[in-house]
């Protein structure tokens, strides 16, 4: 898989250039201003393109802001923001600018290969992705109504169904028929007061639930 990095600091850049290299990726070229971003996903068109939520010159949302170019611009080209802190804001905010082809990614997470790997090709076959340190944030708070009407299974449903997974995925992951996940999720959707949405705009409704129910 053909990738490019926008990641201002040396440390975190040369670290994720040397673990996708371990993984069999390519990266075609590293970027460490917002401005140089455009330019070299239209010289190398990758397949993703990993940015860090803040860059030069100012250092407050370039990352979302740049995702949702690229998107825009190169619809082949999927977009991995990394931010070093749990705000669900940011992942409602970058999903809810499109519908395929973008993630959300905690730096502290970046160095499990495992989880990198499997989001980057979540991301490049069209799927979404956010990190689960963010989903589990915002389902284990004090509280909880309509969330502590949800059976332990469809808690277990709804964090991977937030993360981005596939209704064939969750079943891969819980080892549980495909079928089975459609009757988790049906009952989680009509449970939480959430009008069943189409799959592909399906995490984003779940996350805009979780985070207006954090209060």
């Amino acid at each position: 898989m053909r990738v490019i990095i926008a990641e201002d600091s040396l440390f975190v850049r040369e670290g994720l250039v040397r673990l996708l290299t371990t993984l069999g990726h390519e990266v075609a070229g590293t970027a460490e201003q917002a401005e140089q971003v455009l330019p070299l996903v239209g010289r190398h068109q990758p397949d993703v393109a990993i940015l860090d939520v803040k860059l030069p010159p100012t250092f407050r949302d370039e990352g979302l802001r740049l995702a949702a170019k690229i998107r825009t611009r190169h619809s082949n080209v999927a977009a991995l923001v990394l931010s070093q802190y749990v705000e669900h804001s940011y992942a409602t905010t970058l999903l809810d600018g499109t519908t395929a082809k973008v993630g959300y990614l905690l730096k502290q997470n970046v160095p499990n290969a495992r989880m990198l790997n499997d989001i980057l090709h979540r991301l490049a076959a069209g799927g979404t992705a956010v990190d689960p340190d963010v989903v589990s944030a915002l389902l284990h708070r004090p509280g909880g109504e309509p969330l502590g009407q949800l059976t332990d299974r469809e808690r277990d449903v709804l964090a991977l169904m937030a993360e981005g997974l596939s209704d064939q995925g969750i079943a891969d992951r819980l080892t549980v028929a495909v079928s089975t996940v459609v009757t988790h999720t049906g009952k989680i959707f009509r449970k939480l007061g959430i009008e069943s949405p189409a799959s592909n705009r399906r995490v984003s409704a779940v996350l805009r639930y979780l985070a207006r129910s954090e209060a």
